[in-house]
């Protein structure tokens, strides 16, 4: 097959792509350039889409002995991703950046370009795998529990994972490094992304802050009771602890937790970890893998890129997706994406909209 491979400068692209070559399939490389202003983008190891990540991907290429192109989708980028992502903030939701870049632009812009250029498929150094059956192509979770990357690929098509390769997704991270060290990859000990790629020095509040200006706010208890004011909506997600900096103490003495953000009134609603607890969430915008599923379905959800999987009940109305969670769950927030899974088999995934606090009922 004629492969287009993803390289983004690390290690685990770097072997994606030499797999694909020793497997016998016509490979390109491919570096996708996404800041408008490279110097703006984080330099040094930290993140992906570094100033160096280029060389590091052509050097990893040229080992492999494949060729190698550079493609600039930075207005793709900047339009799909971070604009949404300021956008989402500034509605008081909490978006998942590396999920959308897979949506927008890594497997659709990408894809898209890929096939008409007679491509067959494009093989990227995510840790899921693709299982063949005999309905179609299924995404299952990476053999690596503490690297599997399949809940920001839950937003994969059907038809786009016909066309999808993740060659990693049966090997544990150690052995991707001791490969690429055996290939004589230079990326072998390169460190592994963790920070958001379009902030420069990985602050999100101050990189928000200067998109959206300050918006003087009150900041609550769930009673209406004003405890403090800050800055801005944006600089607050829901579940956080740290840097609330609120004068007065809980009564209790126990930690407070943002439960809601509201940016029209410009209040953040602190409280406990008790009311933090969610027990059913709406969501929409559903990105289906497979078929869509009907019924009632009591399968695991994920609600966070790093969380853990939890049971639900869920079901499917439309464009709606109603979770009922079978324990109350803490820090389930609007914006993020609510992925089902039926055991590692991926189903699925949606934008949380709106959640019922157990607190509410009692």
């Amino acid at each position: 097959m004629r492969v287009l491979a993803a390289m983004s400068g690390g290690v685990d692209s770097a072997v994606a792509a030499a797999r694909m070559a020793e497997a016998g399939h016509d490979v390109v490389g491919v570096h996708l350039a996404l800041s408008r202003n490279p110097q703006s983008y984080r330099s040094g190891a930290r993140g992906c889409c570094t100033v160096e990540d280029s060389r590091d991907a052509r050097r990893a290429a040229d080992v492999i002995g494949i060729p190698f192109y550079v493609w600039d989708l930075a207005e793709r980028f900047h339009a799909d991703v971070v604009e949404d992502f300021v956008a989402e903030y500034a509605a008081g939701r909490t978006p998942n950046p590396c999920l959308r870049c897979n949506e927008k632009v890594k497997f659709s812009a990408v894809l898209e370009r890929a096939l008409a250029l007679d491509f067959d498929a494009v093989a990227t150094g995510h840790y899921a795998q693709i299982v063949e059956t005999p309905s179609g192509r299924e995404l299952h979770r990476a053999v690596d529990p503490a690297k599997d990357q399949s809940y920001v690929l839950g937003v994969l098509t059907q038809e786009q994972l016909r066309h999808a390769f993740f060659p990693l997704g049966d090997t544990p991270k150690t052995e991707i490094r001791a490969e690429a060290e055996r290939r004589g990859l230079s990326v072998a000990a390169k460190p592994d992304s963790h920070d958001i790629c379009f902030i420069a020095d990985g602050n999100t509040p101050g990189f928000l802050s200067k998109q959206l200006g300050e918006a003087p706010g009150d900041i609550v208890d769930s009673s209406g009771t004003k405890l403090g004011e800050h800055k801005g909506t944006h600089g607050f997600t829901v579940g956080q602890r740290k840097g609330l900096r609120i004068g007065t103490p809980a009564a209790d003495g126990k930690p407070r937790f943002v439960l809601d953000i509201s940016p029209v009134d410009r209040t953040v609603t602190v409280g406990s970890r008790e009311e933090l607890a969610v027990e059913s969430l709406v969501a929409s915008k559903p990105r289906w893998c497979g078929p869509v599923p009907a019924g009632t379905l009591h399968v695991k959800a994920q609600l966070r890129a790093h969380g853990d999987e939890v049971a639900v009940t869920a079901r499917v109305e439309g464009d709606q997706v109603f979770v009922e969670f079978d324990e109350p769950t803490a820090a389930v927030a609007p914006g993020q994406a609510v992925v089902l899974y039926d055991g590692t088999r991926v189903i699925g995934s949606a934008t949380i909209d709106t959640v019922q606090r157990a607190t509410a009922n009692v």
